[in-house]
């Protein structure tokens, strides 16, 4: 994606729009959480493509890696600050999506059953 390094939007859109970026994001809201914990939540993601991310938003100093000298080695990842003031992006996002994205969903599913009495979104 090109990047416009003077826009604060393209800039933060560079960072956060990666696939699963997001959702790992909004999963590590919960607090410190482990790599299988994440594997598990975030369903259809490789371990590849998750330690890639995660390694990705370490780097921008959105999460935080902590690596515990316990046998078997225990990891744990958490958002640090910079991490956390990505999270009313992310309950906007919910907000959109429970508004005008839950009724289309609700609607079509109705229009696909034949009940047509299902108000359209305004």
């Amino acid at each position: 994606m090109a990047v416009d390094e003077s826009c604060p939007v393209c800039r933060t859109a560079d960072i956060v729009c990666g696939k699963w970026t997001l959702l790992l994001i909004r999963d590590l809201a919960a607090g410190n959480t482990r790599f299988c914990e994440l594997e598990r939540s975030l369903s259809g993601i490789s371990p590849r493509t998750l330690s890639l991310r995660l390694r990705a938003l370490e780097e921008e100093g959105i999460v935080e890696r902590q690596t515990y000298a316990e046998v078997p080695p225990r990891v744990e990842y958490a958002l640090t600050p910079k991490g956390l003031a990505l999270l009313p992006i992310i309950d906007s996002m919910r907000e959109y999506g429970e508004r005008w994205l839950a009724l289309e969903c609700a609607g079509a599913a109705a229009v696909a059953l034949g009940d047509v009495s299902v108000p359209a979104v305004a």
